[in-house]
């Protein structure tokens, strides 16, 4: 009897911190439990620049308060790739959320969940290594294009409105589930987890919720004993 198949919501955010090694981690998970589907959700951490007034005063003061979160992000990232002085050096405004968001989505229309996560993965490695405006259009289009995406394909979506429902219904699921911080994982439309998880420990949280799930094949099956 087959494994049954755990859907794993991971809602993220393309300036989330600690989203960078829990992508990575996420995708050793699956190559080692081939029985989880991914479904990437997006979830934005800064909608449009007055947030960061709200949240830290101004969008100025904000990089020295978010770059102390990116060092404990790269001492729980298992590669410590952020470079934190390429940052500190750089000159344009920290970025909101939503053009990047919209971008990881636009990906989605055109080769679904997989080229979801790659146009995701090049947005982060252009912020947190490359130290990139990504809410820059040249630079999101930079990255989309390293990632192996089709740019023409890509760009078609990229400002439809089909682009912005889907990320508005994304927003709206989290908060359904009551998700108010990324990384987070939602298992089979109930279990939450949340933060940057080790591997070890994401891989037993699934191993007991699909330990609890009926085998595939005994799904609808009456026996003897009962239906």
């Amino acid at each position: 009897m087959s494994k049954p198949r755990i859907q794993v919501e991971f809602f993220h955010d393309v300036i989330c911190s600690f989203c960078f090694p829990m992508s990575y981690r996420m995708r050793q998970l699956v190559e080692s439990m081939p029985n989880v589907d991914i479904v990437h959700r997006s979830f934005a951490l800064v909608s449009e620049p007055r947030d960061f007034d709200r949240m830290f005063g101004s969008r100025e003061r904000a990089k020295g308060e978010i770059l102390s979160h990116w060092r404990a992000a790269n001492m729980n990232d298992d590669l410590h790739r952020f470079n934190i002085v390429g940052m500190q050096n750089s000159d344009f405004p920290f970025p909101t959320s939503l053009n990047g968001l919209r971008a990881a989505k636009a990906a989605w229309f055109v080769g679904g969940e997989a080229a979801y996560w790659d146009a995701f993965d090049a947005l982060q490695a252009a912020f947190f290594i490359q130290s990139k405006d990504v809410g820059d259009d040249g630079v999101i289009r930079s990255a989309i294009a390293g990632s192996g995406i089709n740019v023409d394909a890509w760009s078609a979506h990229y400002e439809s409105d089909a682009v912005a429902d889907a990320v508005t219904a994304d927003l709206s699921r989290a908060a359904q589930y009551g998700v108010r911080g990324v990384p987070a994982l939602v298992v089979n439309g109930e279990h939450l987890i949340s933060g940057a998880q080790p591997l070890a420990a994401l891989k037993d949280a699934l191993t007991r919720i699909g330990d609890e799930m009926p085998d595939e094949a005994s799904v609808g099956v009456c026996t003897p004993d009962g239906c």
